[in-house]
């Protein structure tokens, strides 16, 4: 059965706004549920997208969400968690482990068969972090249903591309600083354009031969993090001495940071950088050709770019 219909789980996110568009472009409606409908105002205009507010971690809330829909895509992810616990904290096993659990059960009890889930490059049960080994535990309870449900899982890197929360985070805090504390500057990326994350998770759907499969989503290349914020020093017009912490001071700095509203850095964004977070390039996505950063990145970064955007803003607002 073509999917036509789908309820886009974490659609208001960065990469659920990319994932929207690219499903409405293809001709499908999509129903993103949200906690608040100003965290999914920006995707109200899109022609066939309908935004419910809902909690999606009730489970008669989301049998309700699935009538009518002909597949799920999860796009549901946190990145810290106050409550650090062992194996991880109840912020992340509630994002991560339990509501992958939910919308297995939940699409058990319909007829809805189709279920795509965004995982994590470097997952694993003994991962170092509570972020990863939750991913793990929520990728492993959607590849238990594989025998009832089609499924596909997709681990990507760090993905970038304007509204990110990554090269754009690091361009504001360039922006401000008079040098640069880094810490892990030393962990390997390979970072992934979020049009391509789009692309292969749409493309996917109607595609048998992508069921039970698990692939990796990079970039074509990989960089240090000193390099990518070298890089986003450059290309934002603020380039800054950058100092490598040692591992106590970075253990220090994370230390401070997680007592934020919302952190750069915590303890355990520090221990997810203990794992490179590359690709083998053995579980790539069929017609995998993700783009270069250095292609896209300028578009978004730049003096340039950054007072074009400024510029429309302006002209939308009649100034």
């Amino acid at each position: 059965m073509a999917c036509n219909n789908i309820l886009l789980i974490g659609g208001s996110g960065f990469v659920g706004g990319w994932l929207a568009n690219r499903l409405v472009e293809l001709g499908l409606r999509v129903r993103i549920p949200t906690r608040r409908h100003e965290s999914a105002r920006h995707l109200t205009l899109l022609p066939t997208v309908e935004t419910v507010v809902a909690d999606v971690h009730d489970p008669a809330t989301l049998r309700r969400l699935l009538q009518g829909q002909d597949a799920v895509i999860n796009l549901v992810g946190i990145l810290h968690d106050r409550d650090s616990r062992q194996p991880y904290g109840s912020g992340f096993a509630r994002a991560h482990a339990e509501l992958p659990q939910k919308i297995v059960d939940a699409m058990l009890a319909s007829d809805v068969r189709r279920l795509v889930h965004m995982s994590a490059l470097g997952t694993a049960p003994d991962a170092p972090s509570e972020y990863l080994r939750s991913k793990a535990a929520g990728e492993a309870a959607v590849l238990a249903a594989q025998d009832r449900l089609d499924v596909t899982v997709f681990r990507p890197s760090v993905i970038f591309g304007a509204g990110d929360a990554f090269l754009t985070l690091f361009a504001k805090l360039l922006r401000s600083a008079p040098f640069f504390p880094l810490a892990g500057a030393r962990a390997r990326f390979q970072p992934v354009f979020a049009g391509d994350v789009a692309w292969a998770f749409a493309d996917c759907l109607d595609r048998p031969e992508t069921f039970g499969q698990r692939y990796d989503l990079a970039g074509p290349q990989v960089y240090t993090l000193r390099q990518l914020v070298e890089y986003t020093g450059a290309l934002s017009g603020h380039p800054r001495p950058i100092f490598e912490l040692s591992d106590g001071l970075a253990q220090l700095q994370a230390n401070v940071l997680k007592l934020l509203p919302n952190p750069p850095m915590t303890p355990d964004n520090l221990r997810s950088m203990q794992v490179d977070n590359v690709s083998d390039g053995a579980h790539d996505y069929p017609g995998w050709a993700p783009a270069a950063l250095e292609a896209v990145a300028p578009g978004y970064l730049t003096t340039h770019a950054a007072k074009k955007r400024f510029d429309d803003f302006r002209l939308r607002a009649g100034r």
